[in-house]
């Protein structure tokens, strides 16, 4: 087998810090999201009108969530051609930003704690907390 049909998998990671200029916006459209997910035909059964209640509470509540319940990574790649999403994972969180901060420039020494990177030869990950949506 050659090496271009041998499978290779790459972890992409993308670190965004989005600016929310209006949360009224951002929440309307996660509920229009919720509400077409739940009503779309094909709908899975198990999905229960709770759930949908709690969907729409958690994106009311907190615009991290209503943006994270509007994200899907499948969407990033799709069109990219010779990949297919294998696995994804992402999670969302309110944080205060300072951009003039020292500590948010790219590629600090940091990058690779938050990562969970060990600095060992095999480059092997471990540990790291996400979410998986």
């Amino acid at each position: 087998m050659s090496t271009s049909e041998t499978p290779s998998f790459v972890r992409l990671r993308v670190e965004m810090v989005l600016e929310v200029s209006d949360a009224d916006a951002l929440t309307g459209t996660a509920l229009e999201s919720i509400a077409a997910d739940f009503t779309a035909p094909g709908t899975p059964s198990d999905e229960s009108p709770e759930e949908r209640t709690h969907a729409e509470e958690t994106v009311r509540e907190d615009a991290a969530e209503a943006l994270a319940s509007l994200i899907d990574p499948f969407d990033l790649v799709s069109q990219v051609p010779g990949v297919e999403l294998a696995q994804a994972s992402w999670s969302s969180e309110t944080i205060d930003y300072d951009p003039e901060a020292e500590d948010w420039a790219a590629g600090e020494d940091g990058d690779q704690e938050y990562y969970g990177i060990e600095d060992n030869e095999t480059d092997d990950e471990e540990g790291g907390a996400h979410t998986e949506r």
